[in-house]
């Protein structure tokens, strides 16, 4: 063999070498295995699911609690090992409409299927605004403004709706004859508060029952509600209907007991959670009631399971919000095996199966309501539950 020729042999050795090199370098750089990805299962077996609600900010309780209840879920779901598993990812969006959108942007960059939120009203019209554009089936634990669901045939709701608390309340209080006189204080800056309101009082007036003094406050920053207290007091309210968070509701029921004003305080699902709010005085709850569809001290064995494992898992007691989060996740489950919906199906599939299922006849018991179903406009039907608060936990009326 020639000198030249062993070169040029030489050569071409050096350039395959390079090449299967190039070639291994380039499988590593496109590996996009997700680390989030359950244990045990190739992406292609994984539905992606997103979620959205405030973790950070004045209301970050409510998206925190929906998040972990969501990961609990989760967690159940891929331990089973069956075709279908989960993969979680949840965007904070302070209880910002924007934000939330933007959080709508960044999972759909990363290729979410279906999307459960947002968990604040405001929010989740803005973002039910962009799924429908999108063709993607979202469920809101949360969210319970008739507007979340008006004219979007893919948004629907796990909560009650506001004018089911309001008129349930309405009648609740006038059928059980807790007053004659009732005070209403609302957060007319929002659609929840003012929907459950306007709801109430309109039912009120149908029955007869008196609403003597109706106060409002602007947002959920207010921390003085001295006008509205005395407003009411004068006017002899005996019952204050407070259809909020449970935030501004602890600051009432502090300011009324130093103005030595002992009213029944009957509240709606906002209200979960008042319990466990850091530096709150429980007894100042004592007697207070509240429609909430979820009694963490129930002895049920699915409620026991859940608060058990949240309890160790978070170190403290899961509230409705935490269920929704976690009924959220089981009744997508439950709904994707019965349809047989598959990770390869693109989210506009998965979009129309799901709605073909959740609108003709699929149910669901969880805990926050059993035999749940959906009507063609996206709400649930399931009855809100009024419970008391005594000695600290929630007792069944």
């Amino acid at each position: 063999m020639t000198k030249k020729k062993f070169l040029c042999i030489l050569l071409a050795l050096v350039v395959v070498c390079c090449m299967c090199v190039a070639c291994g370098n380039q499988d590593n750089t496109d590996d996009t295995t997700d680390t989030t990805t359950p244990t045990g299962t190739t992406e292609a077996s994984v539905i992606k699911i997103g979620g959205i609600g405030p973790v950070t900010g004045s209301a970050a309780v409510y998206g925190s609690s929906v998040k972990a209840g969501m990961e609990i879920a989760v967690e159940e779901v891929n331990a089973l090992g069956g075709a279908i598993q989960f993969d979680l990812n949840f965007q904070d969006d302070e209880h910002d409409a924007e934000k939330s959108v933007n959080a709508y942007h960044n999972l759909k960059d990363w290729n979410a299927q279906i999307l459960v939120g947002s968990v604040t009203t405001s929010p989740c019209i803005a973002v039910a605004a962009e799924t429908y554009a999108d063709r993607m089936f979202q469920l809101t634990p949360s969210a319970s403004s008739p507007d979340v669901l008006t004219d979007k045939d893919n948004v629907f709701q796990l909560c009650f709706s506001d004018p089911s608390q309001g008129i349930t309340s309405a009648e609740y209080i006038y059928n059980n004859e807790l007053a004659t006189k009732v005070a209403a204080i609302y957060n007319n800056g929002d659609a929840y508060s003012t929907g459950i309101y306007d709801a109430f009082k309109a039912r009120a007036d149908e029955l007869g029952l008196e609403v003597v003094y109706s106060g409002t406050f602007p947002d959920d920053t207010t921390t003085d509600f001295s006008v509205q207290l005395t407003a009411a007091k004068d006017a002899g309210a005996e019952l204050i209907f407070l259809p909020i968070y449970y935030t501004p509701a602890s600051l009432i029921m502090q300011q009324a007991k130093d103005m030595n004003y002992e009213p029944i305080f009957f509240g709606v699902d906002g209200m979960d959670g008042i319990l466990t709010l850091e530096g709150f005085d429980v007894t100042l709850a004592e007697g207070v009631m509240l429609l909430t569809p979820f009694n963490a001290w129930d002895d049920d064995e699915k409620v026991v399971s859940f608060v058990t494992k949240y309890e160790k898992k978070y170190g403290s007691t899961p509230n409705q919000f935490a269920a929704d989060g976690y009924d959220c996740v089981w009744a997508l489950y439950n709904a994707c095996v019965a349809n047989n919906i598959t990770a390869e199906m693109t989210a506009s599939e998965i979009c129309e199966i799901l709605i073909d299922a959740f609108t003709g006849g699929f149910t669901y018991s969880g805990l926050t309501g059993t035999d749940m179903t959906w009507s063609e406009t996206g709400e649930v039907s399931k009855l809100p539950v009024v419970r008391i608060i005594q000695d600290g936990v929630y007792v069944d009326l």
